[in-house]
């Protein structure tokens, strides 16, 4: 265990000099240069102020906290504390956990006890809309690095109290403040235990994101796929706390943790229910066809060129063979170094500034892509499969999920070239096989489907259902009558 462990084990306390006291404190704190002192006088007694300039709020301490301490005239000093606002403690672990807060701490000299007035500095971006999860419709609330802010996102759009936060403190060293968030009575309360002693189970040094919380609660760490959902938007956040799911929240990452979810969630979009209900189930089903098409496109090309060419029409099949000609590579080469390219591609695109990742994607898609078919090095044809596979996997709402998918597609294209259709069919199967057997939190990941709940895998699934036939505005029968005219 770290220094601060046993140092909160052992219970050291103050003694009531301030001098000493001080001392301790700043030893505590490693002796940083930002630790700072200021000498009172008061009705009471003499005191002192300690807070660390790097974290407390300077023009509050001299406004509110030495003006309250120097103007009242209190009987005691426990009533200039309550005037102030202030909490007590004498456990030198806790004094310096709040000085690491922002709280300023008041010493009096021949009193065993600091007392505890936050005067934390915030220092926030705004709220924008995420560059990565952006809509046509509906909201551009994005969460933000504040713990405090996030929290407010969600109960601005949840006014219930019905809605719980729990906080707890992971990191031995940054003691990063963790909020879970869920609704009382539409969360199974056995998930929400099993959630709770699963992060309190975590022991890190230091925490930092919630992508470190996933690693340490997820089931299935070997999995190519996601077992939790990160989200930037507010109102997918309260969307998934509205269903009974639990959010997680770190101090100091705009990113919300979602959590039991399932496959079919990362396939649903906030547009879906911004749009007409038609509109939106055809998008949806636009994305569950770029699936399998992110999976097995390339690794269908490889198959019927290897194997299975009388597929195809004469005249496709005149043209494929014509593009493959001077071409001195197997397909399943040529299918591998272009899906590689396209990676190398994408990943410069993210790194560089927007300006560079424009030129570099218009090099890399249309000056690479022409001069290695001049080249006689891919086909014609490969370009295009590869060109669909990534426009595939891009739709997928979460970016996390379209790379699964292309992970994914590198062991298919391996298994066309060694068995043809054989090997698509039977790596498919291990791949529906594996999504039925894993689960998050108890839940079934690919449910309702794995295992089937009957008339439950009809609900806004596949297709998003109106608002009347879901049963989120009564019985549909009242609800179109509302509407007739006379």
């Amino acid at each position: 265990m770290s220094n601060l462990t046993n140092e909160r084990s052992e219970k050291k306390l103050i003694t009531g000099h301030i001098q000493a006291d001080v001392s301790a404190i700043h030893a505590y704190l490693s002796n940083t240069e930002d630790f700072k002192t200021q000498s009172l006088a008061t009705n009471i007694g003499a005191c002192t102020l300690v807070y660390l300039e790097s974290l407390a709020k300077k023009e509050f301490i001299q406004s509110h906290i030495i003006l309250t301490l120097i103007d009242t005239e209190p009987s005691t000093i426990e009533s200039l504390a309550t005037a102030s606002g202030a909490k007590s403690s004498s456990e030198l672990y806790v004094i310096g956990q709040a000085l690491l807060e922002g709280y300023c701490v008041v010493l009096f000299e021949n009193h065993a006890k600091a007392y505890l007035i936050t005067a934390a500095q915030t220092h926030s971006r705004s709220i924008d809309e995420p560059s990565n999860e952006q809509i046509i419709k509906g909201s551009h609330e994005g969460f933000v690095e504040s713990l405090s802010t996030n929290l407010y996102l969600l109960r601005y759009r949840i006014k219930s109290p019905q809605l719980k936060v729990k906080y707890l403190s992971l990191g031995t060293l940054t003691n990063t403040t963790v909020a879970m968030v869920y609704m009382e009575k539409l969360a199974d309360p056995n998930i929400v235990k099993e959630c709770e002693k699963r992060l309190q189970s975590i022991h890190l040094e230091h925490l930092y994101s919630t992508g470190e919380i996933d690693e340490m609660i997820e089931e299935h760490p070997l999995s190519p796929f996601p077992q939790t959902l990160h989200t930037e938007r507010t109102d997918r956040a309260v969307s998934y706390l509205m269903e009974g799911k639990i959010n997680i929240l770190v101090d100091g990452n705009p990113m919300a943790l979602v959590l039991p979810i399932t496959f079919f969630s990362f396939y649903q979009s906030p547009d879906d229910y911004n749009n007409r209900w038609i509109t939106g189930s055809f998008y949806r089903l636009v994305r569950m066809i770029s699936f399998m098409l992110a999976i097995s496109l390339p690794a269908i090309y490889i198959a019927i060129v290897s194997f299975h060419s009388e597929v195809l029409p004469p005249g496709i099949l005149y043209s494929v063979k014509v593009s493959l000609t001077y071409v001195p590579f197997p397909p399943i080469v040529e299918a591998i170094a272009m899906q590689l390219i396209l990676e190398l591609l994408k990943e410069a695109a993210i790194r560089l500034p927007s300006p560079i990742a424009q030129t570099i994607g218009i090099v890399g898609g249309l000056v690479i892509g022409t001069a290695v078919v001049e080249a006689h090095l891919v086909s014609h044809t490969m370009i295009v499969v590869i060109g669909l596979t990534a426009i595939a996997s891009f739709t997928a709402p979460l970016n996390e999920f379209g790379t699964s998918l292309r992970i994914l597609g590198f062991p298919t294209m391996i298994a066309a070239a060694l068995f043809g259709f054989f090997g698509i069919s039977m790596m498919m199967m291990v791949i529906f096989i594996h999504l039925c057997k894993i689960e998050t939190l108890g839940v079934p990941f690919f449910a309702p489907f794995g295992p089937f709940r009957g008339r439950d895998g009809k609900k806004d699934i596949f297709l998003r259902l109106p608002v009347w036939k879901t049963g989120k505005a009564g019985n549909k029968q009242s609800f179109i009558q509302r509407w007739k005219l006379p």
